[in-house]
């Protein structure tokens, strides 16, 4: 048994809309909107409001301190920077405990 695919549509087979809502179908042409409604609500906790907050203060700073920058280069070329390695490794262990570590 065979059938033959030639896209044409019979007569009788026309696509018609269909309202499954059972509401009437929109005349052809003529769009039903409605105003959309707000039915949920966000809150947020205090941690999301100070995450939100901190993330204005962020954005709104510069992204590289450019005097901290030009303070420490100085210091470099004159030969005063000193670095401190008790001070690198407490705060190494500070951030490992912070993180869970």
């Amino acid at each position: 048994m065979s059938h033959k695919i030639d896209g044409g549509i019979a007569a009788s087979a026309q696509l018609r809309p269909v309202a499954t809502t059972g509401k009437a179908a929109a005349p052809v042409g003529e769009a039903r909107t409605q105003p959309v409604q707000a039915a949920d609500s966000v809150r947020l906790t205090g941690e999301a409001t100070n995450l939100q907050a901190l993330q204005r203060q962020l954005s709104a700073a510069p992204a590289i301190d450019s005097a901290r920058v030009d303070a420490v280069r100085e210091s470099l070329q004159n030969g005063s920077y000193r670095i401190n390695p008790q001070a690198i490794a407490a705060r190494m262990l500070d951030l490992d405990q912070q993180l869970g570590g």
